[in-house]
């Protein structure tokens, strides 16, 4: 598995549980700044969790929800697209790399005959 394959399936889980995507999951900051728990809605951050904002540890949802209940809302609102993502990213992550296994080899063998041992 390679580190974008990871940030693409991580992205897809912090999308679907936390309708988020992975940078505002784990930074707060959004296009309006950082202000982890201000919205107030079923976007969930990890600095809102972990007590940044107004909503103290746990978070500032929606009237009357916890965090259970926005997470079970979360997934089953994004959980179908979530599951999606899920099983497609490896799937392609393994055609392309067969795809493009010939293209590469070749690419090495002429970067090693011009002595550049660069492998791509």
């Amino acid at each position: 598995m390679t580190v974008l394959e990871s940030v693409m399936l991580a992205n897809a889980v912090s999308q679907g549980a936390f309708n988020t995507d992975i940078r505002e999951f784990l930074t707060g900051v959004t296009a309006k700044g950082y202000r982890p728990g201000s919205d107030g809605s079923s976007v969930i951050t990890l600095p809102e969790l972990l007590g940044a904002g107004p909503g103290g540890i746990g978070g500032n949802y929606s009237t009357g929800l916890d965090l259970q209940s926005v997470l079970k809302s979360n997934i089953q609102d994004n959980g179908a697209k979530m599951l999606m993502q899920l099983v497609a990213i490896p799937i392609a992550f393994r055609v392309g790399a067969k795809l493009l296994k010939k293209p590469r080899a070749q690419a090495n063998r002429l970067l090693r005959q011009a002595s550049l041992g660069v492998k791509v």
